[in-house]
């Protein structure tokens, strides 16, 4: 049961993102399908997450006092699945079943089929309206629960995130986190090519919110970040990332955004996520 976080949780969280990087490239390779490289790029956000800030009992995966994480960016499932298995909310061998038919561990993440899933996710610019909305009805019950919701920085170019910021930002809803995985990259090219974003921490704070902007790799500062005490605003963390994070070629890469390893590239990555 992770009532709370242990008092020093960092040098758990850099064992478990490790082991997530590992598992996750594991279920890509085998199912030859996924998003290798936003799941690296978020991992270190997820294992801080579940190992060091979110109050949470797996064996109740609908206890009305933990706290909630939407996994916005729904494709990154290696990262959740890995996040969640981890975390006690179902048993490895699942993993193996990672994309196959009739397997739970879906491309997408369905709340219908996996504890743990807050909502389902996958087409973009819909986790976050979502987490807005739990976090309103927090605040309508009077309970003290927060909620985190992680987005891609590419999935920031969908108008709906706008309108929850807005709603967000009007009702300062400050139990409610925003978490940019800012890579830079998105499928095929970099954000600014596509549709340039910045500057998003001036964009948020004109909508009311906290905002600073983070190492998304650094898990000491991603814990002090995360688990600060509410504030008096909703807050957004721009966590400043790499795409395909701890692979040599992966690193940085668009292609990987959904590529998938050969047999040498898996072992090479094998090599170096130790």
């Amino acid at each position: 049961m992770q009532m709370s976080p242990p008092n020093d949780p960092v040098p758990l969280i850099a064992a478990k993102a490790l082991w997530m990087r590992r598992r996750a490239f594991q279920m890509v390779h085998a199912a030859q399908l996924g998003h290798p490289g936003g799941d690296f790029s978020a991992i270190d956000v997820l294992a801080t997450l579940y190992f060091g800030v979110l109050r949470y009992d797996p064996a109740r995966p609908d206890w009305a006092d933990r706290d909630r994480f939407v996994m916005s960016k729904g494709h990154a499932t290696g990262a959740l699945y890995t996040a969640l298995c981890a975390a006690g909310y179902f048993p490895e061998d699942w993993l193996q079943t990672y994309m196959q038919p009739r397997s739970m561990l879906n491309g997408h993440p369905n709340r219908n089929y996996l504890p743990g899933v807050e909502t389902n996710t996958g087409p973009l610019g819909h986790g976050f309206p979502v987490a807005v909305g739990i976090a309103i009805a927090a605040t309508l019950s009077g309970s003290d629960h927060r909620t985190f919701v992680l987005t891609g920085d590419g999935e920031q170019q969908e108008g709906s995130n706008w309108e929850a910021a807005m709603v967000a930002g009007h009702r300062r809803l400050n139990r409610l986190t925003l978490i940019i995985d800012r890579n830079r990259l998105q499928q095929g090219a970099g954000t600014e090519e596509t549709s340039g974003l910045d500057p998003l921490d001036q964009k948020y704070a004109a909508f009311g919110w906290d905002v600073a902007f983070i190492d998304g790799h650094d898990h000491a500062a991603l814990h002090r970040a995360l688990s600060a005490p509410p504030g008096d605003r909703p807050r957004c963390l721009i966590a400043n990332t790499v795409k395909g994070k701890g692979v040599s070629f992966m690193e940085n890469q668009a292609s990987w955004h959904h590529g998938v390893p050969n047999a040498d590239q898996f072992a090479q990555a094998m090599k170096e996520l130790v």
